[in-house]
């Protein structure tokens, strides 16, 4: 019986461990992305501090240029063909907006071309762009953003 219990235990283990490389494996790009730290500041407009982003030199280094990310679509505008898009490195639920990921972890897209939307994970390419002057808008940027075929 203990035998039992330790083969089912290993294959629940080994399952959950399948599932979360899926769902959870960043790329290298969200990687360096994540290299980034915040300091607090009083926003006039808004009447209070506010935490504004200071980009490591890894993270300044990618400034304008082209980068490939792996994640998820998080609708904005319903489930449809979308050409701006907010993208996570995580799913859905996982996401800066719905679970207890960093703002590091998304980043507005623009695209050529619209993407459908899926709620599997998809790959995009397109040109970084930092933010750290708008707290209205998130603190990454993609533009000219294309699918890339898998």
């Amino acid at each position: 019986m203990k035998k039992l219990i330790t083969f089912l235990f290993f294959g629940f283990f080994l399952s959950i461990a399948a599932i979360a490389q899926d769902d959870e494996a960043p790329t290298s790009a969200w990687q360096t992305l994540g290299k980034v730290t915040f300091k607090k500041q009083y926003d006039d407009l808004l009447g209070f501090k506010i935490d504004i982003p200071v980009f490591s030199e890894t993270v300044r280094a990618i400034d304008g240029t082209e980068i490939t990310l792996r994640g998820y679509i998080v609708p904005t505008q319903g489930y449809k063909s979308h050409n701006e898009f907010v993208f996570s490195a995580f799913p859905y639920n996982m996401c800066f907006f719905c679970g207890g990921a960093g703002p590091e972890t998304v980043i507005e897209v623009e695209t050529v071309e619209p993407i459908e939307y899926t709620a599997d994970p998809i790959t995009i390419r397109g040109k970084v762009a930092l933010n750290d002057e708008d707290p209205n808008r998130l603190m990454y940027a993609l533009s000219g953003a294309v699918l890339v075929e898998e």
